[in-house]
């Protein structure tokens, strides 16, 4: 059973609120790294542990924006399948996903049978075999 118009509009405002945290979130972010220098990070007096620090703040940092970024891509394209009528529709196998599911992952493209299937196929590197 499909999700109802009801639902459906819960799970847009559930959207679109995300995507308006997500974006103040990475407003503040990219603020904050473009406000803060090497020099504020690593110290007055740097040493190579210093830099390797400073190094890691500002790589955590470009991670998170990035991990935002995608977020709020994977919700614009939700807001896609709302509008095209696919939301909570298995792009693998056509069958409902799971309320529960939607709720956790609000962009969620496959049921959890096939999700499983492909983290399985996708998720790790081929592996070199003899």
């Amino acid at each position: 059973m499909g999700l109802n118009r009801t639902q459906l509009r819960q799970y847009e405002r559930k959207i679109r609120a995300r995507l308006a945290a997500l974006g103040e979130e990475i407003h503040g972010d990219v603020a904050r790294a473009r406000d803060e220098s090497y020099g504020e990070i690593a110290g007055p007096v740097t040493d190579p542990a210093d830099e390797s620090v400073a190094h890691l703040l500002a790589d955590m940092d470009k991670a998170e924006i990035s991990r935002d970024l995608n977020e709020a891509r994977e919700l614009e394209a939700a807001l896609a399948r709302l509008g095209e009528g696919t939301y909570g529709v298995c792009t693998d196998c056509g069958v409902d996903i799971a309320a529960a599911r939607l709720s956790a992952t609000l962009f969620a493209l496959r049921c959890i049978a096939c999700q499983a299937v492909h983290e399985r196929t996708f998720a790790h590197p081929p592996e070199p075999r003899l």
